[in-house]
């Protein structure tokens, strides 16, 4: 079986112990990001099986169809919304899905919260260039914490701001609703009131049909001119072009993002701002998340081979 593995930024996969599982199989691994679909083919040609990191490399009706020695496809974490699963079933390619943690993600989201409302960066700049204290950050106790989704990410988030003394309020689903208040948490009357009161507003929804472009411009103009807006889950859960205009405006005052419309990114308007904090993409890009998910990833990929039976999300 010919294994291929794209975009691997970090050239790690083959450091992973996990990668041990596969000894003695012909694995490719590429380190760049291509999106051209030809590049793709010329690189997926021979594969009888891809392993994907996350959602970096979308599969599509008409990539598969140049693809016809591809048998599987085993994606590392639960998500495979970026793998037309109906054109997988047409061409007869098996996806297999792992299972995923929200702890790396939830810890980079509590890191730029603290680096935002510190002006950690800046003043690490200023410190190398021999400025010393430049600005006058914000501390989070008795300050309101407000989670828009109350899922895995969410609850954790919760708690680490439980842990710094901050006020929890949780707007999202109804199931969202009913949860946090089984745990004791206010939840807001409404969205437009998360926004309102929230100090620290950090987004941890799925996006769907239903949750993209739930975060609005009319949203963004109710948060106070000293917020921080953070989001570390999916950028089209924003509209388009509306977190640059609110940062323009100062409501929110600044904001920390981990995530992009179009991956990886090289130019973003949102990068020239002075309130805006971003890293690219690493919230689930840690040794032990990584290690979960390839070595769900290649376990799948090994019982596929042997014939064994595995869970097909393209059935």
């Amino acid at each position: 079986m010919k294994i291929v593995i794209p975009e691997d930024y970090q050239d790690c996969v083959r450091h992973l112990d996990a990668f041990t599982k596969l000894e003695g199989k012909e694995v490719t691994i590429y380190n760049d990001s291509v999106s051209d679909e030809d590049a793709l083919v010329e690189r997926f040609a021979d594969a009888d099986a891809l392993v994907l990191i996350r959602e970096r490399t979308p599969i599509t009706e008409s990539l598969l169809a140049r693809l016809p020695r591809l048998k599987a496809i085993s994606q590392t974490g639960g998500g495979a919304a970026h793998v037309d699963m109906a054109a997988c079933k047409r061409h007869g390619v098996t996806v297999m899905a792992g299972t995923g943690s929200p702890h790396a993600a939830a810890e980079l989201t509590w890191g730029l919260v603290l680096a935002a409302m510190r002006h950690i960066p800046e003043e690490f700049e200023n410190l190398k260039a021999g400025r010393w204290q430049r600005t006058l950050g914000t501390g989070l106790k008795g300050r309101t914490l407000g989670i828009f989704g109350y899922g895995k990410i969410g609850q954790l988030i919760a708690r680490y701001g439980q842990a710094f003394e901050m006020n929890v309020l949780v707007w999202g689903r109804e199931g969202t609703r009913t949860r946090a208040a089984e745990a004791g948490l206010e939840v807001a009357a409404s969205q437009a009131e998360l926004f309102e009161r929230s100090d620290v507003l950090s987004l941890h929804l799925r996006l769907n049909a239903d949750t993209r472009g739930i975060v609005t411009s009319e949203d963004l103009a109710r948060m106070k001119p000293s917020a921080l807006l953070v989001n570390t889950s999916r950028a089209p859960l924003i509209v388009p072009g509306a977190l640059e205009e609110a940062l323009r405006k100062g409501r929110p005052g600044r904001a920390a993002v981990d995530v992009f419309e179009e991956e990886p990114v090289t130019r973003h308007p949102l990068l020239t701002l002075p309130n805006f904090l971003a890293t690219p993409h690493l919230g689930y890009v840690e040794k032990d998340s990584y290690e979960l998910y390839f070595g769900d990833a290649f376990d799948n990929l090994l019982a596929f081979e042997a014939g064994r039976p595995v869970k097909n999300l393209a059935e």
